[in-house]
């Protein structure tokens, strides 16, 4: 455990209010380690996800060694010390080779993580792409696809799925300008068939494509993706889902932050605002009705009503007869 360290200046006095808890918190920062055995495929797929988290990111070159699933206590000093929530940890092993472990904390305590294998034949860099690149610091786009990410049980693929927008997410703002919005991070799952192993899981998909708008000759641009990279295919291996109250804990809004909800004031899924009127019991026996001009009766209607009650009354008496 580190030590609490009380501020001797303004500059370190900032510095520990920057961590303490917000209403709103910072944008996360993830942390990129290696392990003590690490193939170059590895470290070549940490320095291309470094590339798209950056400048949230923060990574280190020396060996560590850590075994997550095993002991989290080195993670959880790592995230503390260096302010991170999030950690992406590479290592390579005769039993797990080319593999990667996404980890996500709570008050600087492992909350979650998921293991990832990576597929080093058809594993591909940005720099194997000789196309545009985008600017750094641009928030992507997030497509997830196949059945396999909405599943209505939590299972590994939601928790991939969850953890995936944690780290793509970036700096969170109210207001986005649409110039920005210059790449598209796609995460795809393959179907499950009949004939296939049930042993064996899924695999993912992440790619990433380069957002271009041509003229169409209409209102609304064409809209073209080109890949840029990196391209990466992954293996599900083990988890570690977090505990029911550490979860709702950190699910958990501040006071102020919700938005109050109206009284029978409700909004459709179209965004429309219904509201509801409550009215008390009316007694129509006590209206005027009279006086109304819409409801007095003209002269010809009298006569029609007196010539009808004479024609039935005549069809009585002949009925008699």
């Amino acid at each position: 455990m580190l030590r609490q360290i009380k501020p001797r200046n303004a500059r370190s006095k900032r510095a520990l209010e920057k961590r303490e808890p917000k209403a709103i918190e910072n944008p996360k920062t993830c942390l990129f380690l290696r392990g003590t055995t690490c193939s170059q495929i590895v470290q070549d797929a940490l320095n291309e996800l470094y590339a798209l988290r950056v400048p949230l990111a923060k990574k280190f070159t020396k060996k560590n060694p850590v075994h997550p699933f095993d002991d989290a206590s080195s993670l959880e000093f790592f995230s503390e010390k260096n302010d991170a929530s999030l950690l992406l940890f590479g290592s390579s092993q005769k039993k797990r080779p080319h593999n990667l472990t996404l980890v996500r904390t709570f008050g600087h305590k492992v909350l979650d993580m998921i293991e990832l294998g990576l597929d080093a034949e058809s594993f591909r860099t940005i720099a194997q792409f000789k196309t545009r690149k985008f600017a750094i610091g641009l928030r992507p786009m997030v497509l997830f696809a196949g059945t396999a990410f909405e599943s209505p049980v939590a299972n590994e693929y939601t928790l991939a799925k969850s953890m995936f927008l944690d780290f793509f997410k970036g700096d969170p703002s109210e207001k986005i300008d649409v110039e920005g919005l210059q790449y598209i991070v796609s995460i795809s799952a393959d179907e499950e068939t009949s004939s296939s192993d049930p042993d064996v899981k899924p695999a993912l998909h992440l790619r990433v494509y380069l957002i271009s708008t041509k003229r169409s000759g209409q209102k609304l641009p064409r809209v073209e993706v080109e890949e840029i990279g990196p391209r990466m295919d992954f293996r599900i291996g083990r988890i570690r889902e977090a505990e029911e109250a550490v979860l709702k804990e950190a699910m958990k809004k501040p006071k102020g932050m919700e938005e109050r909800t109206k009284k029978n004031v409700t909004t459709d899924s179209m965004g429309d605002k219904l509201g509801r009127v409550h009215l008390g019991k009316q007694d129509l026996s006590e209206m005027q009705t009279r006086k109304m001009k819409g409801l007095k009766r003209s002269r010809m209607d009298a006569e029609e009503e007196q010539d009808r009650e004479d024609v039935v009354e005549e069809d009585s008496k002949r009925a008699k007869q």
